[in-house]
């Protein structure tokens, strides 16, 4: 039998939990082995439900010598510690995003890796993997938009997490768009301004208009409590036309005078080939010693971005991206 990867999952939360059991369900090279949560009974629950093991805590896990890979799914404070921890074990880690919660964060994974001289963290931007943004993308290298010049983007969520706030929805959300828009178009950004139509208190919705290094512009709209359910599209619109996402196939109804199509209440249907998609691929990679997917220094830079996004949102005007050298590592 060939080698399967023995992951350890540390956070049994909706993200961890969901990476559990599609690891378990749909990636042959991989089964989790051990978790920890410090809900020592919801890491039980779901350890019993793919026969691992419970952790007492995410230095054992890391310390133990069971795992080969990690997966971190724990609380956004928890992941740029927990990435050095684990690189300094020589894991290779698939780290939720976002990297750190500021850039100084983020920024000690990628010097620990940098010092490391290997490349061992991959950062959960998820979009990446899903066919629609893929093909997507192979949309605009092939030409058939022509040049683009502008991207629209919108994320909405039905119900936002009782601990958001007016930053999170840039560190937290937004970002999957600050990483996912620049990967389409190989352009980064290099200036963003957010606002939003709520002047004080929880500041929901926001939108940013983005500048990218080719001279495109993006727009990104995010509403974490738009109450009807979860909503991501993107368009690019070029000198030879568009592209735009569509939802995946879904059914339709037709009842009670109302006709349509449902709509999901949070992440998990609309990305679920993704991340399945994604985690496949990360295990096949950790097994081959070959990386895939968003490096340490994407996740950083992300972060860089977000964090000026949040300046932005702050002070009322635009505000550009800080530039960095990309250490060789990463290519």
């Amino acid at each position: 039998m060939a080698r399967r990867l023995r992951v350890g999952v540390i956070g049994t939360g909706a993200m961890g939990a969901d990476h559990i059991r599609t690891l378990h369900r749909w990636v042959p090279a991989a089964r989790v082995v051990a978790v920890q949560d410090l809900d020592v009974d919801r890491a039980k629950q779901l350890a019993a439900d793919v026969g691992a093991d419970v952790a007492e805590s995410a230095d054992d896990l890391i310390d133990a010598g069971t795992v080969d890979a990690l997966i971190i799914a724990s609380p956004d404070p928890t992941h740029a510690p927990l990435a050095r921890a684990a690189i300094a074990a020589g894991l290779p880690v698939l780290c939720e995003k976002p990297l750190g919660t500021d850039p100084q964060e983020s920024r000690s994974v990628v010097d620990a890796e940098v010092a490391a001289d290997r490349r061992l963290v991959t950062v959960g931007f998820m979009r990446r993997f899903d066919p629609g943004y893929l093909r997507l993308k192979d949309a605009i290298a092939a030409g058939r938009v022509g040049v683009p010049r502008l991207v629209h983007n919108v994320h909405r969520n039905r119900v936002g997490h009782p601990s958001a706030t007016t930053e999170g929805i840039v560190v937290n959300s937004m970002i999957h768009e600050l990483d996912v828009v620049p990967w389409l178009l190989d352009s980064p950004i290099v200036q963003i301004e957010v606002t939003s139509p709520v002047a004080e208190g929880f500041r929901d919705p926001q939108l940013a208009v983005l500048r990218h290094a080719n001279g495109a512009l993006s727009t990104v709209e995010v509403f974490i409590e738009a109450a009807y359910g979860y909503d991501v599209r993107c368009e690019v619109v070029g000198t030879a036309g568009t592209a735009a996402l569509v939802p995946p196939a879904v059914v339709t109804h037709a009842t009670g005078g109302v006709a349509g199509t449902e709509v999901p209440a949070d992440f998990r249907p609309r990305f679920a080939d993704a991340y399945r998609l994604e985690l496949g691929a990360w295990a096949n990679s950790v097994l081959d010693g070959s990386p895939v997917g968003p490096t340490a220094w994407d996740g950083h830079r992300a972060t860089v971005i977000a964090a000026a996004g949040v300046a932005s949102l702050h002070e009322g005007r635009a505000v550009p991206v800080p530039d960095e050298p990309r250490p060789s590592l990463y290519g």
